[in-house]
């Protein structure tokens, strides 16, 4: 029995219904993807700045089970010189480390940055009875001795970017502060230098 064959001048096998979702699919992901550059193309926007400006540890103290207590106070500065792209910040937090190990987080209210534009934040970073390695909490106290403190700021933050109505998808910010000296308050009010800090998006 002859199998089944097309005869000239006939259309084809139309395609499926889930051929046809496919090809619109794709057709969606290129046309998005497009768009996504040609944005990216026009904006360029030029990458977030972050500095500490000051920061101060009160209440400090490492219990005899190698526990701290202490709240580190610190100014930081986030720097969006774009033209056209304005930020918003939907989640940031703020962790304290020290020789590898985290020694406090903290969260800042989620704020909208706009272009061209310096945004302060305060924050206070309080850490209660958060336990040490043994060699941590050695060097911690011999860096006291001294007065000061080296440590490293992180912030880590969900953002979006806003050109006129279009905003975009969410980029992770990373912000990485180091080494950040620190002092005890009172007597830190006068002695902090500027901190310039790595960012990544």
């Amino acid at each position: 029995m002859a199998g089944p064959y097309s005869v000239p001048g006939l259309p084809g096998p139309r395609p499926s219904k889930l051929q046809c979702i496919e090809i619109a699919l794709l057709f969606l992901i290129i046309i998005v993807g497009l768009i996504i550059l040609i944005f990216w193309l026009i904006v360029r926007p030029t990458s977030i700045d972050y500095t500490v400006e000051h920061a101060a540890i009160q209440n400090f103290n490492i219990s005899s089970a190698n526990e701290l207590d202490a709240a580190f106070n610190l100014t930081l500065r986030a720097i969006n010189p774009n033209r056209r792209v304005s930020v918003y910040y939907d989640d940031v937090k703020i962790s304290i480390w020290y020789d590898n190990q985290m020694i406090a987080l903290t969260k800042a209210s989620p704020f909208f940055q706009p272009h061209r534009n310096i945004t302060r934040l305060d924050i206070k970073a309080v850490t209660d009875s958060t336990q040490l390695q043994d060699q941590v909490a050695k060097d911690l106290q011999h860096d006291k001795s001294s007065g000061h403190i080296g440590l490293e700021v992180r912030v880590r933050a969900r953002i979006r970017f806003k050109v006129g109505v279009v905003k975009s998808k969410h980029y992770k910010l990373r912000a990485y502060c180091t080494p950040v000296n620190v002092g005890f308050a009172p007597n830190s009010a006068t002695s902090f230098d500027r901190v310039y800090c790595d960012v990544e998006i």
